[in-house]
């Protein structure tokens, strides 16, 4: 009788094959998840790239795709409030506008006294520009930088009122030589009618363009514009740098005020132009050492 041995084999499957296949399994899934999502963001910018170049109306060309914000908020707030009082005509905003559109420098620098219907307008005017804001009202101020936290604008404490008018401009007259004369860094000034509590880097910019339609003036006791119009002529003569010349605008130019101290200040000389409530002077840039009067015919009393 033959005998027959079971050669049966026992194999036996150490544990870290079957990691091994598992690990090369894992790194198969993520190397084709990384190519299709490759291919698929690829996909997308091509479609974008073609879409692009097909709606720009001369190719090659540098086409800005969408309107800067400050003109199309300027829109929409012009459209929303089209029935405001209080507005400047058409006359008006074209006289200023025409300024900025001609300015010298490059960007241009705007000032303007007081926080109006047109805030927007200026600042979308003056687009690459640096347009600078000051009120009487911080709380006002803060609010519009809330909803604009692009704008620049800054509070000023005015002590004048408009009763007060001509015993500010005789104590400027008798101050002509000294603390208020017509060339000088207000900032270091005692001038009662000098703006010194701004922002030390205002002084120093060299304005091409101011505007003055603040504060309120239209009461006895409401801090008017005396203020405001000094400090204008007197940066406008002290400027350095920049263009020579300095548009300078008062608003409610019929107003006794403004008309008295724009004469006094800024100069029946320099007057280019009145547009219905509207006067542009330009001013020009003035020797300190040269400069002992503000205008060479003063007209006011």
């Amino acid at each position: 009788m033959k005998n027959t041995t079971n050669n049966t084999k026992l194999l036996i499957l150490h544990p870290s094959l079957h990691k091994q296949a598992g690990s090369h399994r894992v790194w198969i899934l993520a190397f084709v998840t990384f190519f299709t999502f490759a291919f698929l963001l690829t996909l997308i910018n091509t479609r974008d790239s073609i879409s692009s170049s097909s709606s720009s109306p001369v190719a090659g060309t540098n086409v800005q795709s969408r309107l800067p914000t400050t003109i199309a908020d300027a829109l929409l707030h012009y459209a929303t409030n089209s029935n405001t009082t209080g507005k400047m005509t058409a006359s008006e905003l074209k006289s200023i506008a025409e300024a900025l559109h001609n300015c010298p420098s490059t960007p241009c620098n705007f000032l303007v006294f007081g926080l109006t219907h047109e805030f927007q307008l200026w600042k979308a005017l003056n687009h690459n520009g640096r347009t600078v804001f000051l009120d009487e009202n911080e709380y006002y101020i803060a609010y519009f930088e809330e909803k604009h936290p692009d704008m620049e604008a800054y509070d000023v404490s005015y002590t004048t009122q408009v009763s007060q008018m001509t015993e500010l401009i005789n104590s400027a007259r008798e101050q002509l030589r000294n603390e208020c004369r017509p060339v000088q860094n207000l900032l270091f000034s005692d001038c009662k009618l000098g703006i010194n509590d701004l922002p030390n880097h205002l002084y120093d910019v060299a304005w091409d363009v101011i505007l003055v339609d603040g504060p309120r003036g239209y009461y006895p006791s409401a801090p008017g514009r005396m203020s405001a119009i000094f400090t204008a002529g007197v940066l406008a003569r002290s400027k350095k740098g920049g263009d020579a010349k300095t548009d300078v605008f008062v608003h409610d130019f019929q107003r006794e005020v403004e008309r008295v101290c724009s004469e006094e200040f800024l100069c029946k000389e320099n007057l280019v132009e009145s547009k219905d409530l509207l006067a542009h002077f330009v001013v020009e840039r003035m020797d300190g050492g040269a400069a002992s009067e503000f205008c060479r015919n003063r007209t006011s009393s």
